[in-house]
């Protein structure tokens, strides 16, 4: 297994995207990683649209506007530690899905992203592209699809 140091996951809260979860946390407790339990948003007022994402930090951010987003994200990440990984941290991130896992990756010098194959072979996901291969195609790091079907 290659040596990673920071994996990013992402995570809508659904079932099959928390099963991709389970695979990065198992990963990353393997290789002693940080694992970095993405997700991304669209602000829903003019309030939280001009916040720093830097500033949101602290406990406070998460009880501020995007409450479900941040009650989501806490369950995945300790749904991340009961798997096994050590070093879990919660992230929400403003954009669309890809840009918004794509840039998080590059920014926190991700060694791995890991999504999970939902559309990957989908009519719309044929179509009009799918989160999981948009993120093979354009990530500069190596991206892990992970089965999600039982």
């Amino acid at each position: 297994m290659a040596e990673y140091k920071t994996i990013v996951v992402g995570t809508d809260g659904s079932e099959t995207s928390l099963r991709a979860v389970d695979k990065a946390a198992a990963i990353a407790a393997e290789a002693n990683a940080k694992l970095i339990v993405a997700s991304a948003y669209v602000p829903t007022d003019s309030h939280s649209a001009g916040t720093d994402p830097d500033q949101l930090s602290g406990e406070g951010y998460r009880t501020e506007g995007n409450a479900p987003l941040y009650a989501m994200l806490r369950d995945a990440g300790a749904r991340a530690k009961d798997a096994g990984a050590h070093d879990v941290e919660e992230k929400a991130v403003e954009g669309a899905p890809v840009d918004a896992l794509i840039s998080l990756a590059e920014q926190v010098g991700a060694d791995l992203i890991v999504v999970g194959d939902v559309g990957l072979n989908s009519v719309v996901g044929r179509l009009v592209g799918s989160v999981p291969r948009a993120v093979r195609n354009r990530a500069k790091t190596e991206v892990l699809v992970v089965e999600t079907k039982q």
